[in-house]
């Protein structure tokens, strides 16, 4: 499901209220903890944590008119929605990933190429999340993504 809000603080307020608390909490734990060189924004219609052009002017493949994705996070019909592009593009970090979820996470991990999938909001390991948001620098991310591409 795709929002048509056009700012992040304007698709909080549009969530329903079983999904706003937890919303909150991931959007926290993300930009609490994300590099510099990220910005916040809309993205596909989700909250979107991008390269912005301004520092990668080359911006996504798929649409240059695009900053280049790294996060997003989403309210989905039937879950929370995480996208994380360095789970998708580097084995070594979903390995960790994988790893650490079963051991900090109490539910089994529900996961699609770079989609980890909530359907119980309470189930979020929010410090799992935290730690995965530091573990890609921007200018990494632009280095895996280019070599990537």
């Amino acid at each position: 499901m795709q929002s048509k809000a056009s700012t992040p603080d304007q698709y909080m307020e549009q969530l329903p209220d079983d999904r706003k608390k937890a919303m909150e909490a991931l959007r926290k734990s993300i930009k609490d903890n994300l590099p510099d060189g990220f910005e916040e924004t809309m993205s596909y219609g989700m909250i979107g944590y991008v390269i912005p052009r301004t520092v990668y002017p080359a911006g996504y493949h798929a649409n240059p008119q695009l900053p280049l994705p790294f996060i997003n996070i989403a309210s989905q019909k039937n879950y929370i929605a995480l996208y994380h592009m360095g789970l998708y593009s580097d084995k070594k970090l979903l390995d960790w990933f994988t790893k650490a979820w079963s051991t900090k996470a109490r539910s089994k991990l529900d996961m699609g190429k770079s989609c980890i999938r909530f359907k119980n909001p309470d189930d979020i390991p929010f410090d799992l999340i935290a730690e995965l948001t530091t573990k890609i620098s921007a200018d990494e991310w632009i280095r895996r993504y280019e070599k990537n591409r």
